[in-house]
């Protein structure tokens, strides 16, 4: 069973705070508070995350200079960060937002609706990529012959071949759903390009897989990292 998705919600106002866990706890996800930028950042440390609320004016360290640490670090780079901000100074405040590496820039007061259906889209995509790593360890570990993965290892090689490619099947019937459903609700371009990755990732393990049935060469192949 896939785990619950953590999403880090960063404001100095716990007022704030308090309205977003409201909006989003219909997606039944966790919900990580941070006060501060730099709570943020120890927070991020630990645990993982598949994406950032992040408030821009905050005393101290704001969301522009937490954003550049969070991007600047190998394990957080890749993190989703939405911008969320109660003044807006044009179109320059908001270019520097995508500088920094946000996915999307939102003003306050917001939609409840659109906050939690952008915030949806990349809990979805994260899923799918958690999903999608355990198929490629599980398969490794049968390849290299380490480990106990969790299928049944007295089964025949053909019956574990087919039990793994009807895991990956789901998998990629999921993800297929996600890029239409990205298609049909123009989705930010971040969120689309996310969702072209994991399918090129897909891919890869499915021509593995492919590589492994009988009278298919020598039995190796290559796992997409």
């Amino acid at each position: 069973m896939v785990q619950k998705a953590k999403i880090l919600l960063v404001d100095d106002r716990p007022e704030n705070l308090l309205a977003l866990e409201a909006i989003l706890s219909a997606l039944d996800q966790t919900l990580v508070r941070a006060s501060s930028g730099e709570e943020a950042l120890k927070a991020l440390l630990t645990d993982d995350f598949a994406v950032i609320l992040l408030d821009v004016q905050m005393p101290g360290m704001d969301g522009f200079e937490t954003a550049a640490h969070i991007k600047r670090r190998e394990r957080t780079r890749d993190i989703p960060i939405i911008f969320l901000t109660a003044i807006n100074h044009g179109p320059h405040h908001t270019f520097r937002g995508y500088a920094a590496g946000a996915v999307d820039y939102i003003s306050k007061p917001f939609d409840p609706w659109v906050l939690r259906a952008k915030v949806s889209v990349f809990v979805e995509l994260y899923t799918k990529n958690c999903q999608l790593r355990e198929q490629a360890a599980l398969l490794r570990l049968q390849l290299e012959g380490g480990g106990r993965p969790s299928v049944d290892q007295d089964k025949e090689p053909a019956g574990l071949l087919a039990e793994l490619s009807a895991r990956l099947a789901a998998v990629e019937e999921q993800a297929e759903a996600l890029s239409k459903q990205l298609d049909d609700e123009s989705a930010d371009a971040a969120a689309v390009a996310t969702a072209a990755h994991l399918e090129r990732k897909l891919t890869g393990l499915r021509r593995a897989l492919d590589a492994l049935e009988p009278g298919t060469g020598s039995g190796t192949a290559a796992l997409p990292s």
